[in-house]
């Protein structure tokens, strides 16, 4: 008698039979669409090939909620920043997939995280970002992490250059025209941000402190964390203008501040006011010195002295400083519930008297007289 034959199942009958008893398919939807969201990028991809069910739930816009054009240098391990040209349109033709990507699948960002040189004519990576945001949905953006000066990736430049004078002064000429087109693109971009998420919350960016920069950044009144980086060493900031910034954002809690004052303002001091500001850092700035602060919620503030290797006389250097109080006073009577000065929590009476580690800590802070008796700063 001959052996009984099995019936002959289908490939995509035996695919479905896994599928329909795989316990993760049980999970409401939403479920799984929550343990799936904890996955990366490619992590996704690659779950979407395990089935067809998978498949169509990595389609969800709802697991697309972070676009960060910095991965793409991870996933291609690249360490340094100067590569081949190869290397630097493999990593091009990436930024440009990962775009249509995110676009493909209708995702609605909560977060942006990029790093382009905004006035880069030849790649236009404005153009880039400003078609993502017409082409998603953005209207919920929360968290904004931007570098608008600075390619992630460059590639290597072998031309011979000319040292003589007047190539320089063309290179100068040239970077000045550089500057001109980051500044104008940034902010074609920034007003594009206003329209398309007004919503966000935490912004990372560097700034040039032009007023129509200040002016769309007053714009985003959902702000409650702000770090703005200096955009040129050459770009000063007007007291008036950081004030009217923390004027116009009312619901700001942490703003951190990187500001190099330019030798030419030297001796100039700033007031800042906010009636909600919690967190203030200046420690990544230089030269940056406050004549009145008003921020009766304040709790925690950061500064740090930075010497900045200009030597000045005697009487040059006190005619500077006799213009600053001492940053006691100013902390005293602008920040009356200050916690914590440079990561170390003040005593609850720190008010009424300083005391020996509070001293040390306005040694490290303070360009008073009392406090700076160098002649380098």
């Amino acid at each position: 008698m001959s052996p009984r034959k099995r019936p002959l199942v289908s490939l995509t009958s035996r695919r479905k039979t896994v599928e329909d008893f795989f316990p993760f398919n049980f999970l409401p939807v939403e479920c799984q669409l929550h343990v799936l969201s904890f996955l990366n990028e490619v992590d996704k991809c690659s779950c979407a090939m395990v089935c067809s069910s998978w498949s169509c739930l990595i389609r969800s816009w709802k697991l697309w909620r972070v676009a960060d054009y910095r991965r793409g240098i991870m996933h291609l391990g690249q360490e340094g920043l100067l590569v081949s040209n190869r290397e630097f349109e493999r990593w091009k033709a990436w930024v440009h997939h990962y775009t249509h990507h995110l676009i493909s699948r209708h995702a609605s960002l909560l977060t942006l995280k990029a790093s382009f040189d905004l006035g880069d004519r030849c790649n236009k990576w404005g153009e880039l970002l400003s078609h993502l945001l017409d082409s998603v949905h953005c209207i919920d953006l929360g968290h904004l992490d931007l570098n608008w000066t600075f390619t992630l990736l460059e590639p290597l430049d072998l031309r011979i250059h000319s040292s003589t004078s007047s190539h320089q002064e063309s290179s100068s000429h040239q970077e000045s025209i550089c500057k001109m087109d980051q500044v104008s693109s940034f902010q074609e971009l920034l007003a594009k941000l206003t329209q398309s998420c007004p919503r966000i919350s935490k912004m990372k960016m560097h700034f040039d402190w032009s007023d129509l920069s200040v002016s769309l950044l007053t714009q985003f009144q959902q702000l409650r964390v702000l770090e703005l980086k200096y955009f040129w060493v050459f770009k000063g900031v007007m007291p008036a203008t950081l004030q009217t910034l923390t004027n116009s954002l009312p619901h700001l809690r942490s703003l951190t501040l990187h500001i190099l004052v330019p030798l030419r303002n030297l001796g100039i001091s700033y007031t800042l006011e906010s009636p909600c500001l919690e967190f203030l850092d200046v420690s990544p700035s230089r030269g940056l010195v406050f004549s009145c602060l008003k921020l009766p919620a304040l709790r925690e503030f950061r500064a740090r002295k930075i010497v900045r290797g200009i030597t000045l006389d005697r009487r040059t250097r006190l005619r500077i400083q006799s213009r600053w109080p001492c940053l006691y006073h100013v902390l005293r009577d602008g920040a009356p519930k200050l916690q914590a000065l440079n990561n170390e929590k003040l005593i609850p009476t720190w008010r009424d008297e300083s005391y020996s580690e509070l001293s040390v800590l306005l040694q490290q802070s303070c360009y008073c007289v009392q406090h700076l008796d160098s002649w380098l700063w």
